[in-house]
């Protein structure tokens, strides 16, 4: 006759159900109102970090919830004052501010100072969304309002969640990635009708003819999704770009919810 299993003991701890050699030696408020000494490593523990990113998420939130219109504008921090990328910046904020809308930047130096200081000096909404870095860069002063991230992935919802589009200077990784990004968001659906566009022929010729004549051939993307972005060399048509698209996607969503009204209403109760 075979002797019953022994019981094992349930340690619950919140929705975490632990056994054996799981099972803590203190509680949780035990440890929590034990005085620690220097030791404070506990910050940096991963049920600690994820409150912290929470925390993130609410200041972002609670920051730009109410921003109106605004549009990401994107380029390398590595341009100075003189270059011609910092005075395309400087009028693509300038023209996007005429058009009713805020500018949201990385807030660091370059191009994104650019884009701040038009649109200060164009009297529009000038937003930062700083990061912490190695090499720390800090806000720039043409930033009037400002938030400063830990983490990418919550600094990059920010740049999506409040804006109608992104224009995209020439700049390096930071800037490509934010590029690609987006156009993953919108060719996968989880954005939709969300302007991309490119300001410089000259600097993405080569990265979009990459893309046409290597992922498009091989199969990885289709060639609609090369027509995702749009170039130009013009400040001004840059943003009538954005104003179209967004009145295409407002003229779409209208058409939705007159249909989706149409087939409620034809429901039998």
């Amino acid at each position: 006759m075979t002797a019953e299993p022994k019981k094992r003991r349930n340690y619950l701890k919140g929705p975490i159900r632990l056994r054996g050699r799981h099972i803590p030696e203190k509680t949780t408020d035990e440890r929590l109102l034990e005085w620690s000494g220097r030791d404070a490593e506990w910050v940096h523990t991963d049920p600690w970090r994820v409150m912290r990113i929470q925390a993130e998420f609410v200041e972002g939130f609670g920051a730009l919830a109410s921003l109106g219109p605004a549009i990401s504008v994107f380029g390398s921090a590595r341009f100075d004052a003189d270059h011609p990328y910092y005075e395309l910046g400087v009028q693509v904020a300038e023209e996007l501010v005429k058009a009713g809308f805020g500018v949201i930047t990385g807030g660091g130096p370059g191009v994104m100072e650019a884009a701040n200081m038009g649109a200060q000096n164009a009297e529009g909404t000038s937003v930062g969304l700083g990061i912490e870095l190695p090499f720390e860069q800090g806000m720039n002063e043409y930033v009037d309002l400002g938030v400063n991230f830990r983490y990418f992935f919550a600094r990059k919802t920010m740049f999506v969640k409040y804006a109608q589009g992104f224009i995209v200077l020439p700049g390096g990784y930071g800037t490509l990635d934010e590029l690609f990004e987006a156009l993953t968001l919108v060719q996968t659906g989880k954005v939709k009708r969300f302007p991309l566009v490119l300001i410089g022929t000259e600097f993405w010729s080569g990265l979009l003819d990459w893309l046409r004549e290597v992922l498009v051939k091989e199969g990885t993307i289709a060639a609609a999704d090369v027509d995702l972005v749009q170039v130009t060399d013009d400040p001004a048509e840059a943003v009538q770009m954005v104003i179209e698209a967004n009145h295409h996607r407002r003229r779409a969503e209208a058409k939705a919810q007159r249909e989706a009204g149409s087939e409620a209403a034809g429901q039998p109760e």
